[in-house]
Protein backbone atom coordinates (compact mmCIF):
# COMPACT_ATOMS: atom_id res chain seq x y z
CA UNK A 1 0.00 0.00 0.00
CA UNK A 2 1.43 3.39 -0.99
CA UNK A 3 2.14 5.98 1.65
CA UNK A 4 1.26 9.53 0.69
CA UNK A 5 3.40 12.29 2.11
CA UNK A 6 1.76 15.56 3.02
CA UNK A 7 3.42 18.73 1.74
CA UNK A 8 4.62 21.31 4.23
CA UNK A 9 3.52 24.90 4.12
CA UNK A 10 6.92 26.40 3.26
CA UNK A 11 7.11 25.28 -0.37
CA UNK A 12 4.11 27.14 -1.68
CA UNK A 13 4.15 30.09 0.70
CA UNK A 14 7.36 31.34 -0.90
CA UNK A 15 5.66 31.40 -4.31
CA UNK A 16 2.68 33.23 -2.80
CA UNK A 17 4.88 35.96 -1.38
CA UNK A 18 6.65 36.43 -4.68
CA UNK A 19 3.26 36.75 -6.36
CA UNK A 20 2.09 39.16 -3.68
CA UNK A 21 5.05 41.44 -4.25
CA UNK A 22 4.56 41.30 -8.00
CA UNK A 23 0.89 42.19 -7.58
CA UNK A 24 1.91 45.41 -5.86
CA UNK A 25 3.94 46.59 -8.83
CA UNK A 26 2.61 49.48 -10.91
CA UNK A 27 2.45 48.05 -14.42
CA UNK A 28 2.41 51.52 -16.00
CA UNK A 29 5.66 52.58 -14.32
CA UNK A 30 8.60 53.03 -16.66
CA UNK A 31 11.57 50.75 -16.16
CA UNK A 32 14.40 52.61 -14.48
CA UNK A 33 18.00 51.57 -14.36
CA UNK A 34 19.14 51.08 -10.78
CA UNK A 35 22.24 53.14 -10.03
CA UNK A 36 24.89 52.07 -7.57
CA UNK A 37 25.58 54.48 -4.72
CA UNK A 38 28.27 54.49 -2.07
CA UNK A 39 25.72 55.00 0.70
CA UNK A 40 23.32 52.44 2.20
CA UNK A 41 21.13 55.05 3.87
CA UNK A 42 17.34 54.84 3.88
CA UNK A 43 15.52 55.29 0.59
CA UNK A 44 14.68 58.91 -0.12
CA UNK A 45 11.21 60.03 -1.20
CA UNK A 46 12.54 60.71 -4.70
CA UNK A 47 13.23 56.98 -5.22
CA UNK A 48 10.18 55.40 -6.82
CA UNK A 49 11.28 51.76 -7.00
CA UNK A 50 12.23 49.62 -3.99
CA UNK A 51 12.52 45.90 -3.34
CA UNK A 52 11.84 43.37 -0.62
CA UNK A 53 13.83 40.19 -0.04
CA UNK A 54 11.17 37.46 0.10
CA UNK A 55 13.61 34.94 1.64
CA UNK A 56 14.13 37.23 4.64
CA UNK A 57 10.44 37.98 4.83
CA UNK A 58 9.62 34.27 5.09
CA UNK A 59 12.06 33.75 7.94
CA UNK A 60 11.11 36.89 9.90
CA UNK A 61 7.38 37.43 9.37
CA UNK A 62 5.69 36.16 12.54
CA UNK A 63 2.39 35.33 10.80
CA UNK A 64 4.18 33.08 8.32
CA UNK A 65 6.24 31.45 11.09
CA UNK A 66 3.04 30.66 13.02
CA UNK A 67 1.42 29.19 9.91
CA UNK A 68 4.47 27.06 9.22
CA UNK A 69 4.42 25.61 12.76
CA UNK A 70 0.66 25.01 12.50
CA UNK A 71 0.86 23.10 9.22
CA UNK A 72 3.96 21.16 10.16
CA UNK A 73 1.99 19.92 13.19
CA UNK A 74 -1.06 19.08 11.09
CA UNK A 75 1.07 17.27 8.52
CA UNK A 76 2.84 15.29 11.22
CA UNK A 77 -0.48 14.32 12.82
CA UNK A 78 -1.93 13.30 9.44
CA UNK A 79 1.11 11.14 8.69
CA UNK A 80 0.92 9.49 12.14
CA UNK A 81 -2.80 8.81 11.64
CA UNK A 82 -2.22 7.24 8.23
CA UNK A 83 0.68 5.18 9.53
CA UNK A 84 -1.46 3.83 12.41
CA UNK A 85 -4.32 2.98 10.06
CA UNK A 86 -1.95 1.34 7.59
CA UNK A 87 -0.26 -0.74 10.27
CA UNK A 88 -3.63 -1.90 11.64
CA UNK A 89 -4.65 -2.97 8.14
CA UNK A 90 -1.36 -4.80 7.59
CA UNK A 91 -1.83 -6.68 10.86
CA UNK A 92 -5.29 -7.73 9.73
CA UNK A 93 -3.92 -8.95 6.39
CA UNK A 94 -1.11 -10.86 8.12
CA UNK A 95 -3.57 -12.49 10.48
CA UNK A 96 -5.74 -13.56 7.56
CA UNK A 97 -2.72 -14.97 5.70
CA UNK A 98 -1.81 -17.10 8.71
CA UNK A 99 -5.28 -18.64 8.92
CA UNK A 100 -6.23 -18.68 5.22
CA UNK A 101 -5.25 -22.32 4.77
CA UNK A 102 -7.66 -23.47 7.47
CA UNK A 103 -10.67 -21.49 6.21
CA UNK A 104 -13.44 -22.74 3.97
CA UNK A 105 -13.36 -21.40 0.39
CA UNK A 106 -16.45 -19.21 0.83
CA UNK A 107 -15.08 -17.71 4.09
CA UNK A 108 -11.72 -17.09 2.41
CA UNK A 109 -13.42 -15.37 -0.52
CA UNK A 110 -15.59 -13.19 1.74
CA UNK A 111 -12.57 -12.21 3.88
CA UNK A 112 -10.49 -11.30 0.82
CA UNK A 113 -13.32 -9.17 -0.56
CA UNK A 114 -13.70 -7.43 2.81
CA UNK A 115 -9.95 -6.75 2.99
CA UNK A 116 -9.94 -5.42 -0.58
CA UNK A 117 -12.80 -3.03 0.29
CA UNK A 118 -10.99 -1.97 3.43
CA UNK A 119 -7.81 -1.27 1.47
CA UNK A 120 -9.79 0.82 -1.03
CA UNK A 121 -11.46 2.73 1.82
CA UNK A 122 -8.06 3.37 3.39
CA UNK A 123 -6.67 4.72 0.12
CA UNK A 124 -9.75 6.94 -0.35
CA UNK A 125 -9.42 8.23 3.22
CA UNK A 126 -5.75 8.97 2.62
CA UNK A 127 -6.50 10.92 -0.57
CA UNK A 128 -9.34 12.86 1.07
CA UNK A 129 -7.24 13.70 4.14
CA UNK A 130 -4.36 14.88 1.94
CA UNK A 131 -6.74 16.91 -0.23
CA UNK A 132 -8.38 18.53 2.81
CA UNK A 133 -4.99 19.53 4.20
CA UNK A 134 -3.90 20.96 0.86
CA UNK A 135 -7.17 22.92 0.55
CA UNK A 136 -6.68 24.34 4.04
CA UNK A 137 -3.10 25.28 3.16
CA UNK A 138 -4.30 26.96 -0.04
CA UNK A 139 -6.86 29.00 1.92
CA UNK A 140 -4.23 30.09 4.44
CA UNK A 141 -1.84 30.83 1.58
CA UNK A 142 -4.47 33.14 0.09
CA UNK A 143 -4.77 34.95 3.43
CA UNK A 144 -0.97 35.31 3.56
CA UNK A 145 -0.98 36.72 0.03
CA UNK A 146 -3.76 39.19 0.91
CA UNK A 147 -2.02 40.36 4.09
CA UNK A 148 1.29 41.02 2.34
CA UNK A 149 -0.29 42.59 -0.77
CA UNK A 150 -2.58 44.86 1.28
CA UNK A 151 0.26 45.98 3.51
CA UNK A 152 2.61 46.66 0.58
CA UNK A 153 -0.05 48.62 -1.28
CA UNK A 154 -0.55 50.93 1.70
CA UNK A 155 3.18 51.08 2.43
CA UNK A 156 4.03 52.07 -1.17
CA UNK A 157 1.30 54.71 -1.22
CA UNK A 158 2.46 56.20 2.10
CA UNK A 159 6.11 56.33 0.97
CA UNK A 160 5.37 57.49 -2.58
CA UNK A 161 6.86 54.40 -4.25
CA UNK A 162 5.63 53.51 -7.71
CA UNK A 163 6.90 49.94 -7.68
CA UNK A 164 7.82 47.31 -5.08
CA UNK A 165 9.90 44.50 -6.53
CA UNK A 166 10.74 41.20 -4.92
CA UNK A 167 14.13 39.59 -4.65
CA UNK A 168 14.70 35.91 -3.92
CA UNK A 169 18.10 34.28 -4.24
CA UNK A 170 18.22 32.10 -7.34
CA UNK A 171 14.71 33.12 -8.43
CA UNK A 172 14.67 36.80 -9.24
CA UNK A 173 14.58 39.14 -12.19
CA UNK A 174 16.74 41.58 -10.22
CA UNK A 175 20.40 41.01 -11.01
CA UNK A 176 21.61 44.00 -9.03
CA UNK A 177 20.05 46.68 -6.87
CA UNK A 178 21.65 49.16 -4.53
CA UNK A 179 21.22 48.15 -0.89
CA UNK A 180 19.63 51.50 -0.13
CA UNK A 181 16.60 50.35 -2.14
CA UNK A 182 16.09 47.32 0.14
CA UNK A 183 13.10 48.04 2.39
CA UNK A 184 12.76 44.46 3.70
CA UNK A 185 13.47 45.25 7.36
CA UNK A 186 10.99 48.11 7.40
CA UNK A 187 8.30 45.99 5.72
CA UNK A 188 8.86 43.07 8.12
CA UNK A 189 8.67 45.43 11.09
CA UNK A 190 5.37 46.86 9.82
CA UNK A 191 3.87 43.45 9.00
CA UNK A 192 4.81 42.07 12.41
CA UNK A 193 3.39 45.16 14.14
CA UNK A 194 0.08 44.69 12.28
CA UNK A 195 0.03 40.97 13.12
CA UNK A 196 0.74 41.61 16.82
CA UNK A 197 -2.23 44.04 17.01
CA UNK A 198 -4.56 41.29 15.80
Amino acid sequence: MERKTFKTFGLFASAALITAFSACQNKDAKTTETKKTDSTTAVSASEKIVFVNSDSLLTKYDYYKDLKVKFEGKSKNAQADMQARGQAFQREVAQYQQTAGTLAADVRKATEERLARKQQELQTYQQNAGGALQNEQAAENEKLYDKVATYLKGYAKEKGYKMVLTYSKGNSAILFADESLDVTSEVIKGLNADYTKK
